[in-house]
């Protein structure tokens, strides 16, 4: 009698519906901090043409925009923080707290509200398996209005440190639904650059494959010009080669020592970085032939 009454109850008792993961569209920003505040702003907005604007989640860092939801956040270097410079990478949601929402469903861990930025965006934060921290942004109605850069007026990827290509899969790949895109490393057979795409849009997120005895963070061996060329975002633009010539007649490549040249992906690039060490990779939207290692399993971005 108590086995029947007992599953009377269970039958009785609501199944909660598993909610519908809202479309996470693009990257919106990678956040990262600045020694040297004024040496920063040089390059962000006299060499790389970002328009500066208020952080409307942090008044003491400063937004420099490629694009009205698109831009790079620099935040004053914390004491003691070491060589890293990388804060967090941010992706653009259409729902905020539908996402939040859904991620709870999911057993990660949430918290118990969204924050709402001073130009009225929506956000919150989580952190992957191996620590690193991702944002979610609703972008405000009202975006500024950021005249297009002639260098270029689009963040198509930010990559990071990761130890575990696997465990990190279990949350992009399994719970966010981002989707393969290349991969490929200085070895043929070896692959320690993975791209994953965004779910519902071309950006993409750029594992930066380390090993050692240490499971996350930055390996203890590692050099700061180590960390910030993996710690990076890409500007994409239809071709390096304009840019360089851009960037080389308007005398932009102070301290610049890197010259465009043909990525293990077939894309041509070229690698800057800032006063921290922090590498703004400009690359190509499209392959000049067959990458190594890999083919391409999805469509490129799109200017």
């Amino acid at each position: 009698m108590r086995a029947l009454l007992a599953l009377a109850l269970l039958a009785a008792t609501p199944v909660m519906a598993e909610p519908t993961r809202p479309p996470i569209t693009g990257v919106s920003h990678i956040a990262v901090y600045a020694d040297d505040l004024a040496k920063t702003n040089t390059f962000y907005t006299r060499d790389l043409g970002g328009v500066k604007k208020p952080d409307a989640e942090n008044p003491a860092g400063a937004r420099y925009h490629f694009a009205p939801a698109q831009f790079v956040e620099v935040l004053p270097l914390p004491a003691g923080e070491g060589i890293n410079r990388l804060d967090h990478v941010a992706f653009v949601t259409t729902d905020a707290e539908a996402l939040r929402a859904y991620l709870a469903f999911k057993k990660v861990t949430v918290p118990a509200k969204v924050s709402t930025g001073t130009d009225g965006s929506l956000y919150f934060s989580v952190t992957d398996p191996e620590g690193n921290v991702v944002e979610f942004v609703q972008p405000p109605k009202a975006l500024p209005d950021i005249p297009v850069n002639p260098l270029s007026h689009r963040m198509m990827h930010v990559g990071f440190i990761i130890h575990n290509r696997a465990k990190q899969d279990t949350f992009y790949r399994d719970i966010l639904e981002f989707k393969p895109y290349w991969a490929g490393g200085f070895q043929e057979d070896v692959h320690t650059w993975i791209s994953i795409q965004v779910p519902e849009g071309r950006d993409w997120l750029e594992y930066m494959l380390v090993s050692g005895p240490e499971t996350e963070g930055i390996p203890p061996n590692m050099s700061q010009k180590i960390a910030g060329i993996l710690n990076h975002f890409a500007l994409g633009v239809p071709d390096v080669r304009d840019s360089y010539t851009l960037l080389w007649n308007e005398n932009r490549l102070t301290g610049q020592e890197e010259l465009p040249k043909i990525g293990r992906d077939a894309k041509w690039q070229l690698n800057l970085f800032d006063p921290d060490g922090t590498r703004a990779e400009v690359m190509e939207f499209k392959a000049i032939g067959k990458p190594c290692c890999s083919p391409f399993t999805a469509e490129d971005p799109e200017p």
